[in-house]
């Protein structure tokens, strides 16, 4: 084929992967995560090992991305959730099918190299029987195995995909397969290990939605070929695309860079290795590019798409800008995609190693004995607290600053209910409290209460559904679908159904307490990485949507009465006080291997931790009790009061009709009951 023959996207496309792939090598050659001289006597994997791993790495990632672009497609395009997949959107998922296939053998190869590269065996002295082993029993192994069959199942569920919804489904599942090896990587075995680990996990998704967003504008909703007119139908949509994609855009940038700082922090131990060393050097090339993306498109893209509407009203095509801008930024995205591979490979500055069992489960040092102050100004970063104070704020603030835009009111209530809630939310898992909930059980109960039984209360009468269903934008096109309607329909789904029932909501609540603590689950989460926060997550989520059910405005499904609510409050919280009785009472300690390998000099009585945490447990369930039955009596008097005055209202339109009748009723039935004269 004769150059001039190269659709230009293709030779883009071969210039952005080539520019990725430069940026790979020469960070691995200064960071010093290439092959290097093996000492005589020691084993050595080889260099198709050492330069094949990070190669196959960015093969995967590349892949992943793509098969995100691909089904990014019809979301970009359609009008309503349910509509059949159509035009490009057909070509786009189908093109799915094979890149989930290739995928997977990637992954499968990087497999190998990986327990070739971890054991220092030579690729042609790998047996099948060591790569079954290490595919079953190392952590590297598994996560790579699971990413391989996340892989293969987007390649094949793709063929079945026939509306715009199922697209969504397998996107949702390709991300996934991007994340296993998140947990397996520098992160994990650096400090702060949930923190780490977390941050990274919301930096690979949205980084690969927001590449994978413009992969959708550039490649698939490009020109098809070179010089081939695509008609003023084409802009408009291909515009329409730009437009929707631009809001999600903008939040993926504020995750990638929020996560990649917090993560980099974690992994450097001080912000001044960043020039002192190659991994903090990678570092600072990937935020420069991310920042000049995040220049480029914030001072290109709204230029480019007002114009779209102008040119399109004149005539003219929009083809050339957005194909131009989405260019640069494809090429950014993939020199930033093969920095974040080097790092992967590239050794991070080294701390003062662990010199306890302390310290390697807690990914620190133990918190010195606790006293008042202590409790009130320790901090130690967590995942869930980051998000809780970072995203949550910020998307409530973007909210509150889209309805004053509109001139909608929002009480200032709900607005401080919302940051009250999201500030204990922060203080049970990185302030004081969050910092000894690690090492004490007291600590610990005290925490799970204010979040699952104290900090939802505030987050529901924060309303944040009803809010985000006021802020959100509604469909761009007559009789479609917007975020605004995706979410109505959600919060009535089959799902939602079952999920924010009454019965299953108190179900929840009470049958995890008893689970956690009674079953072992409890020690067993402790003792791994992210066990801790996923249980953080629990509580929180639990306790949200039991208090949505009770008090909360949202439109959900089986909103029963206040009567009901009452009821339901009054036989789901003593459960919790007899949970807290029996535990008073336990001669067991929960978690005691735990707590023993963490040989605190301090609270040294287990059993006696134990019984304060109880007893503060059974204490403190009160408090929400009576803050949920002021707020459900207040409640219920506010819509008696709206009741009053509608009826009232209804009764002036029609003079008192229904209470004439009512009289009149009363009337003839005196009159047939009186004695004949």
């Amino acid at each position: 084929m004769s150059p001039a023959a190269v659709s230009p996207r293709t030779l883009g496309a071969a210039g952005a992967l080539a520019a990725g792939l430069v940026a790979l090598l020469g960070l691995l050659v200064h960071g010093g995560g290439s092959p290097q001289p093996v000492p005589a006597g020691l084993p050595d994997p080889g260099r198709v090992t050492g330069w094949g791993l990070p190669l196959l790495g960015y093969a995967g990632l590349v892949l992943g991305v793509l098969a995100v672009g691909s089904l990014l497609v019809p979301a970009l395009t359609a009008d309503r959730a349910d509509d059949r997949l159509a035009g490009r959107s057909v070509a786009a998922v189908r093109l799915v099918r094979r890149l989930g296939l290739t995928w997977a053998v990637v992954v499968l190869a990087e497999l190998v190299l990986t327990l070739s590269d971890q054991f220092a065996v030579p690729l042609g002295d790998v047996r099948w029987s060591e790569l079954s082993g290490f595919a079953r029993q190392v952590d590297q192994g598994q996560a790579l195995l699971v990413q391989a069959f996340v892989a293969l199942l987007v390649g094949l569920v793709s063929r079945w995909v026939l509306t715009v919804r199922e697209s969504g489904f397998v996107l949702a599942l390709a991300l996934v397969g991007l994340l296993p090896p998140v947990l397996t990587g520098h992160s994990a075995a650096s400090g702060s290990h949930d923190t780490a680990v977390v941050s990274l996990l919301l930096h690979v998704g949205a980084a690969a939605v927001w590449t994978g967003g413009v992969v959708a504008l550039w490649w698939h909703l490009g020109p098809r070929a070179a010089g081939r007119t695509n008609g003023s139908a084409a802009d408009e949509a291909r515009a329409r695309a730009a437009s929707r994609f631009s809001g999600l855009a903008a939040w993926c940038l504020v995750l990638v860079v929020a996560s990649g700082v917090v993560n980099a922090l974690v992994r450097l131990g001080s912000p001044a290795e960043v020039l002192t060393t190659g991994y903090g050097h990678g570092v600072l090339a990937k935020l420069l590019v991310v920042a000049a993306v995040a220049v480029l498109a914030a001072r290109l893209r709204r230029g480019v798409l007002a114009r779209a509407g102008a040119s399109s009203d004149a005539g003219r095509s929009t083809t050339g800008p957005l194909l131009g801008l989405t260019g640069v930024e494809l090429g950014l995205m993939a020199v930033a995609g093969g920095l974040g591979v080097a790092l992967g490979r590239t050794p991070p500055p080294v701390g003062e190693p662990y010199t306890s069992a302390a310290e390697s489960l807690l990914g620190g040092p133990l918190p010195p004995a606790p006293d008042l102050w202590r409790l009130l100004t320790a901090y130690t970063p967590s995942a869930l607290g980051l998000t809780a104070l970072g995203l949550g704020g910020a998307a409530y603030v973007v909210g509150l600053l889209a309805l004053r835009r509109r001139g909608v009111p929002w009480s200032v209530g709900r607005t401080i209910s919302w940051f009250v809630g999201i500030a204990l939310v922060a203080y049970a898992t990185m302030g004081g409290l969050g910092t000894y909930s690690h090492v004490m059980f007291s600590a610990h109960m005290a925490a799970h209460m204010v979040l699952s039984m104290v900090a939802p209360i505030f987050l529901v009468l924060g309303a944040p559904v009803t809010l985000a269903l006021r802020a959100l934008p509604g469909s761009d096109v007559p009789g479609g679908q917007g975020p605004r309607q995706w979410l109505a329909a959600a919060l009535q789904s089959r799902v939602s159904r079952v999920v924010v029932h009454p019965i299953t909501a108190a179900a929840v609540s009470v049958a995890s307490l008893y689970a956690v603590y009674f079953t072992g689950l409890y020690g067993a989460l402790m003792e791994n990485h992210l066990g801790h926060t996923l249980m953080e997550v629990h509580f929180l989520v639990s306790g949200y949507l039991l208090f949505e059910v009770l008090v909360g405005d949202a439109p959900i499904p089986h909103r029963v009465g206040h009567f009901a609510r009452l009821g339901m409050l009054l036989v789901v919280m003593p459960f919790h006080a007899f949970f807290a009785v029996v535990l008073m009472g336990s001669d067991g300690v929960v978690a005691e291997s735990y707590y023993a390998m963490l040989d605190r000099p301090y609270a040294t009585d287990l059993l006696q931790d134990q019984y304060v945490g109880a007893s503060m447990t059974w204490a403190l369930g009160e408090v929400p009790m009576v803050m949920v039955l002021v707020v459900l009596l207040a409640q219920w008097a506010r819509d008696d009061r709206r009741q009053a005055k509608r009826q009232d209202r209804h009764a002036d339109r029609t003079d008192d009709a229904e209470l004439a009748a009512y009289n009149a009723m009363l009337a003839r039935a005196a009159r047939s009951s009186s004695p004949e004269d």
